[in-house]
């Protein structure tokens, strides 16, 4: 059984990258595997301000719901990123998320798998690229993690329109397989 944490980054509440979110932790329950879900948009979460406070200490300055999950967070197996894909990269919510993991690198982490999942409008694989090349930079931060999976859910623009397609599935055997 592995430690599945799902972050969905989506502002809109059952929107298409939330779906695939959903597929995914359905899949990985599905075989036996532990799974949580955080929702941004649920959380207070503040801007990093690069003042390094926890490269040095164990948890991050800025008073916020971060705190509470960098424990979460290192003790995972496995983490999952959600986001709708706007101008060719995650979406800021998602970014803001990743700039708050900063107090992991010095952490000893039991990840080494990462997930994308990703939802746009765009017709196109490649605009993806973006959102791929922005979780794929933090991951290089650290050793021996990788991206492991990325669904790319283009074409879907309307709220729960992803249920009609096949990224549903994709996500869903993707989980399953963590």
């Amino acid at each position: 059984m592995k430690k599945v944490i799902v972050v969905t980054s989506t502002p809109r509440n059952g929107g298409n990258s939330e779906l695939l979110a959903k597929a995914f932790a359905d899949g990985a329950l599905s075989a036996g595997n532990d799974v949580q879900l955080i929702s941004v948009r649920e959380l207070n979460l503040k801007y990093c301000i690069g003042c390094l406070y926890c490269q040095s200490h164990d948890a991050c300055v800025l008073k916020d719901d971060m705190n509470g999950l960098y424990e979460k967070l290192q003790n995972a197996d496995v983490l999952v990123f959600a986001t709708p894909v706007y101008f060719y990269s995650v979406c800021g919510q998602l970014k803001t998320f990743i700039d708050r993991l900063n107090p992991l690198y010095p952490r000893q982490n039991k990840f080494t798998d990462v997930y994308l999942l990703a939802t746009a409008a765009d017709d196109a694989e490649t605009a993806m690229d973006g959102a791929l090349t922005a979780v794929q930079g933090w991951v290089d931060c650290f050793d021996g993690v990788s991206v492991k999976g990325v669904v790319r859910g283009v074409g879907v623009t309307e709220k729960g329109e992803i249920q009609n397609t096949r990224f549903i599935e994709q996500a869903y055997e993707m989980g399953k397989n963590v």
